[in-house]
């Protein structure tokens, strides 16, 4: 056989020898990717169990004072100055905004004109009326001139007190461009700025009064028919500090437009109220009830499943999580009340429900500090095994020696 003949006899052969390999991997290329299994997921976990749950309701309130006044000007016009700033304390008589009063004093001096005015003509019909007085009994008129002028007189009279009584509320028209104070109290609110043109009445600042403090929230119409004047209420901040006591002292007679609920004003100790506009929470007794043992969940751990709530529970043979649905009875501040669909000693998701789906399976979560605390106590374990080793060594050595000699 020719050289040339043998190096085609083995070309041939390494073709055949490679063909099962090409083949593998074009089938390699054309097969489905293998389905990558869903990671096992740590997630955070707590144990369901029972707790006292106080069924009294608390409300949010608000201190205010018991009298809070809008005051504003008495006439219109334009504000050139206000003296009084939101949260300021404020005494009687002391002056808040001014308007302009160039138009006022105007009118006041056209007032103070037609007073004179109608003094000189009440003058000079009163001198008529002495002078026809003394002819009269002369003899030298009649009667019925000396009536003329005697009404005279009168109609002088009549519009000089017209005049004064003008000049007097021309006065108090100038006086009122001045807003001040009646009474001693805080500033509240703002409700009108300088430049702008107000009409009489019109709220400039809000003035709540000192005395008496009044805590108000409101209640629903369930709630407003048990609660009647004079029952305790217990007040609290919302910051903390002593409770207070309170009584009521008015429940609204009729429900708010917007909101549908019923106002009620709570009488409590002005020396030691919260200050003013401060969050304080309110705990009427008419509303308590005995305590009761309850299953609570923190409110992340409950879901969205069709219609109603549902959470997971670990399975722990498996190590899987499985859905079920539970019936939120109300809400305990971040915690929600279940009224079924679990039992005490279930481990539930707490945290990253979203993420998860049927039959997963999960780890528990180990936050990093316990997991470093787990690690050293498993080295100090396996410190304490080496060091009992090598000491058991340490002993048998000798002897082993002793048994070589």
């Amino acid at each position: 056989m020719t050289a040339s003949a043998v190096l085609r006899s083995r070309a041939r052969s390494a073709a055949w020898l490679l063909l099962p390999a090409v083949s593998a991997i074009f089938l390699a290329g054309c097969s489905p990717k293998p389905v990558a299994e869903d990671p096992v997921r740590a997630v955070k976990f707590v144990t369901v169990g029972t707790s006292e749950f106080d069924a009294q309701p608390e409300f949010s309130a608000e201190v205010r004072a018991r009298v809070e006044s809008r005051l504003g000007f008495r006439v219109a016009g334009k504000i050139t100055r206000r003296q009084a700033e939101l949260g300021q304390r404020v005494q009687a008589g002391q002056v808040l905004a001014q308007l302009d009063p160039q138009d006022y004093r105007l009118a006041a001096e056209a007032a103070r004109a037609q007073q004179a005015a109608a003094l000189t003509n009440r003058d000079l019909a009163a001198a008529d009326l002495k002078r026809y007085t003394e002819l009269r009994q002369q003899n030298f008129i009649s009667g019925a001139e000396l009536e003329r002028r005697e009404t005279t007189f009168k109609a002088a009279q009549a519009q000089l007190e017209q005049a004064q009584a003008q000049l007097a509320s021309q006065g108090n028209q100038a006086n009122y461009t001045t807003l001040v104070a009646d009474v001693a109290g805080v500033i509240t609110a703002i409700e009108a700025e300088p430049g702008q043109v107000v009409q009489a009445g019109t709220p400039v600042v809000r003035i709540a009064q000192d005395g008496a403090r009044d805590v108000v929230f409101a209640v629903p119409e369930d709630r407003a028919t048990l609660i009647k004047t004079g029952s305790p209420v217990t007040v609290r901040g919302w910051s903390g500090g002593s409770e207070l006591q309170g009584q009521v002292r008015e429940v609204a007679a009729s429900a708010d437009a917007v909101t549908r609920t019923y106002s009620v004003k709570v009488a409590i100790d002005a020396a030691t109220s919260p200050p003013l506009g401060a969050t304080v929470y309110a705990r009427p007794q008419a509303l308590a009830h005995a305590s009761t043992a309850v299953m609570k969940l923190p409110t992340s751990a409950l879901r969205q499943e069709g219609k109603g709530s549902a959470v997971w529970v670990l399975d722990k043979a498996s190590m899987t999580v499985r859905s079920q649905a539970v019936q939120v009875a109300t809400a305990d501040g971040n915690e929600a009340v279940i009224a079924s669909g679990i039992a005490p000693g279930m481990m539930v998701v707490a945290a990253g429900v979203h993420v998860l789906s049927p039959g997963q399976k999960v780890t528990i979560y180990q936050s990093k500090e316990a997991a470093a605390a787990a690690a050293n106590a498993g080295a100090r374990d396996l410190g304490q095994s080496v060091t009992a080793v090598a000491a058991t060594n340490k002993d048998i050595a000798p002897v082993a020696s002793g048994a070589g000699k």
